[in-house]
């Protein structure tokens, strides 16, 4: 088995709509609607990778998964604390994917010099509470009927990982596109790989 974990591109946008379409249109996991376009796939990417990390794992070549950051709020106090996702191809279910993609994830927001992840869970959903909770995010509340989705009303749980001391003075958090430059990013690309099964 080869797997990968790198920055995605926006010629991944096809592969990741391929993975994200089923959870809109058959699933309340996604608070979407409409299903994006490949093209508005291609735009989220090169808007997110501005600030913050988009990784994709391909298996032997195929896309298995995706998880990205992006900003929790958007007045500048909350700079600090990103949101993160993370969706995985369904014949790559319950091999560790997700795990592999948030551990890597992780590993750069601390070094970026993020202090709080935010995992944001349409309920009920027992694997997204597995994957947030494999790598240490703990539930913190759950907002009730906060969202209408495939027929019923839903609530959303909220789990939160510190990533590191919120030191004093903090320093803004670098942009993924300087922390890529740097000769350690490839080994935090690499940390999750240690937990994708065959």
């Amino acid at each position: 088995m080869s797997a990968v974990i790198r920055l995605a591109a926006s010629a991944d946008a096809a592969d990741i709509h391929q993975i994200y379409r089923p959870f809109v249109q058959h699933t309340h996991i996604s608070f979407e609607r409409i299903v994006p376009t490949v093209q508005e796939i291609a735009d989220r990417i090169d808007s997110t990778m501005r600030q913050y990390p988009w990784l994709v794992c391909e298996i032997n070549g195929r896309l298995a998964g995706y998880a990205y950051a992006s900003a929790f709020r958007v007045r500048a106090a909350y700079q600090w604390t990103a949101e993160t996702t993370v969706y995985i191809h369904a014949d790559f279910q319950r091999r560790g994917v997700s795990r592999a993609l948030y551990s890597s994830m992780i590993a750069i927001l601390r070094e970026q010099g993020y202090c709080s992840a935010v995992g944001v869970i349409a309920l009920p959903n027992e694997g997204s509470i597995r994957a947030h909770e494999s790598v240490g995010f703990r539930k913190v509340g759950v907002f009730r009927n906060i969202g209408h989705k495939a027929g019923a009303w839903r609530d959303t749980g909220w789990w939160q990982l510190e990533l590191r001391q919120p030191p004093e003075k903090p320093r803004a958090p670098l942009a993924i596109t300087q922390l890529a430059n740097e000769d350690r990013f490839d080994n935090l690309l690499k940390s999750g790989l240690r937990y994708i099964r065959a």
